[in-house]
C-alpha cells in the first residue's frame, strides 16, 4: 500500500468529506482546514501544455473547486461555519442520492475510507495519462472489481472499461467522479 501518507491512519469517528470550494480558492480553503484537527486532500494531475511553443507538464487540479477533509462531523461543520464569516468560500458537497435531512438539505457527501485511500493512490501517480472521465464514456466490461497486480498502478482496484480506446482500470467515487488509470495490460489484472 504505497503512496498513501500516514496522514490518512483510520480514526474513529472520522470520516471523508467532500467540500465545495467556491472561485477556485483551495489555498484559503488550507489555511481554514490546517487551523483545525483535520486533514485536506487536493487531487491534482499532470497535464502537458504548449508554452511558447515548448511542452511543459503542469500540476491541476483533478477535480476543480472540490476538496475532501478527513475530520469529525463536528469539526467538518465548523470548517463551514467559519468559512461562511467571510465570503462563505466553503460548503459542503451534497449527496443528492440520499433524502433531506431535518433541515430540508440533503447530508453532506462522504467517502468511505477504504474507497478513499485507493483513489488517492490513484490520483497520487504522477502520471499524465491518468484522467476523469464521464462513467457515459466508459465501456465496462464487466461488473467486476479487479486489483491491478504489478507496474505503477500496482494495488488499485476498480473496474475494467474501454476509455479512449483503451483498456483501462476505472475508480469510482459514486456520486462524484470516475477516474480512469493509463493502459493495463490484462495480465496485470486480477478479478476479486
Amino acid at each position: 500500500m504505497c503512496g498513501v501518507s500516514s496522514d490518512y491512519v483510520r480514526r474513529d469517528g472520522y470520516e471523508w468529506f467532500v467540500l465545495h470550494v467556491l472561485y477556485n480558492r483551495q489555498s484559503q480553503a488550507k489555511e481554514i482546514i490546517d487551523g483545525a484537527d483535520a486533514v485536506i486532500y487536493c487531487p491534482q494531475h499532470i497535464i502537458i501544455k504548449d508554452i511558447n511553443g515548448k511542452k511543459r507538464r503542469q500540476r491541476v487540479p483533478l477535480l476543480p473547486n472540490i476538496v475532501f477533509i478527513y475530520a469529525t462531523r463536528a469539526t467538518a461543520d465548523e470548517i463551514v461555519k467559519q468559512s461562511t464569516h467571510g465570503s462563505k468560500s466553503i460548503m459542503y458537497y451534497r449527496n443528492r442520492l440520499l433524502p433531506t435531512e431535518g433541515n430540508n438539505k440533503r447530508p453532506p457527501m462522504t467517502v468511505g475510507y477504504n474507497e478513499m485511500m485507493n483513489f488517492i493512490r490513484l490520483t497520487s501517480i504522477d502520471n499524465e495519462h491518468v484522467i476523469v472521465v464521464d462513467e457515459h464514456r466508459c465501456r465496462f466490461k464487466s461488473g467486476d472489481m479487479v486489483r491491478i497486480t504489478e507496474g505503477e498502478f500496482c494495488g488499485i482496484v476498480g473496474r475494467v472499461a474501454r476509455v479512449c480506446g483503451q483498456q483501462r482500470v476505472v475508480v469510482a467515487l459514486d456520486g462524484l467522479c470516475y477516474v480512469a488509470t493509463a493502459y493495463v495490460p490484462t495480465n496485470l489484472i486480477a478479478i476479486l
